[in-house]
């Protein structure tokens, strides 16, 4: 629900606050130990519950009684962490690799991003190819004086000490970073790619297929309406400069398929990548 068991999650102690539901604690606990332990069947059983899946829109009759929803009258609402944003990113263009375990990966990172923060440091950062750009951002590599920029503009801790609880920002920063970072446009170029092949030339068709995609809901006429004419400006754009379109599209790893037109697959990444920087595409609703 985007909290921890109480407030104070790094209090415990008597000066710390106290459980709003203790009977579901307690009723929690029991379970989750006789189920050996199982922390993905815990985590399973608050997903599945009725409480999580209730819709998370203000209701004014809650307003004054439980702003906070401590009483959890609603479902929850708050924005993804870092990983989240990257790993989902991944996931609805097809990029995400899935495998469990293995050694640390090494994501896209701004040019010399460790040249500077140790004299003594011997590497200079070189990025993965092929899977290991795209593994969950688990597997990441972190050096602690010179952690993934991305990942710290969106408050992911900097490892220095134990972090209970992450502080939630929004700053521009964020939203630069989801328009220009390699990993976020190398993202919707490849989503662009795979729709401009399967949903043919049916531009209604396709933003439609995306916007369920990257949103989680079935987009609203006025929606479609605003995406296309942002479409068709873009294409517009882009068929005065191709050259802009093929360097927009050289952004990343991976290989552009020769079939697909440029300026089409440039127009519609632009659109998606408009979609994953909205705020109801990062935020758990």
């Amino acid at each position: 629900f985007g909290k921890g068991l109480v407030a104070s999650s790094d209090d415990f102690g008597n000066q710390g606050g106290l459980p709003s539901h203790p009977e579901l604690l307690d009723w929690l606990s029991n379970y989750f130990m006789d189920n050996d332990w199982d922390i993905k069947k815990l985590h399973k059983k608050i997903l599945n519950s009725a409480t999580f899946q209730q819709e998370s829109i203000k209701r004014n009759d809650l307003e004054d009684l439980d702003p906070e929803n401590l009483l959890l009258a609603r479902g929850p609402s708050y924005r993804m962490s870092a990983e989240m944003i990257r790993d989902n990113a991944l996931k609805v263009s097809g990029l995400l690799v899935p495998k469990i375990g293995g050694k640390s990966v090494y994501p896209y990172q701004p040019e010399g991003l460790w040249d500077l923060s140790d004299k003594s440091w011997r590497y200079r950062y070189e990025h993965d190819t092929g899977e290991g750009l795209y593994r969950r951002s688990l597997y990441t590599f972190w050096k602690r004086s010179a952690p993934p920029p991305s990942m710290m503009i969106f408050d992911t801790p900097n490892r220095d000490i134990c972090s209970v609880k992450r502080t939630v920002t929004s700053s521009p920063l964020q939203a630069l970073v989801m328009l220009n970072d390699p990993q976020f446009v190398e993202a919707a170029r490849v989503m662009a790619e795979k729709y401009l092949v399967s949903e043919n030339d049916d531009i209604d068709k396709q933003l439609s297929s995306i916007f369920k995609r990257v949103i989680g809901r079935t987009i609203q006429l006025k929606e479609l309406g605003t995406l296309k004419r942002f479409y068709w400006d873009e294409k517009d754009k882009f068929s005065k400069m191709p050259s802009q379109a093929i360097a927009y599209l050289k952004t990343g790893e991976r290989v552009i398929d020769a079939k697909v037109d440029k300026i089409d697959m440039a127009a519609l990444a632009t659109v998606i990548s408009g979609l994953m920087n909205t705020a109801e595409a990062i935020t758990i609703n």
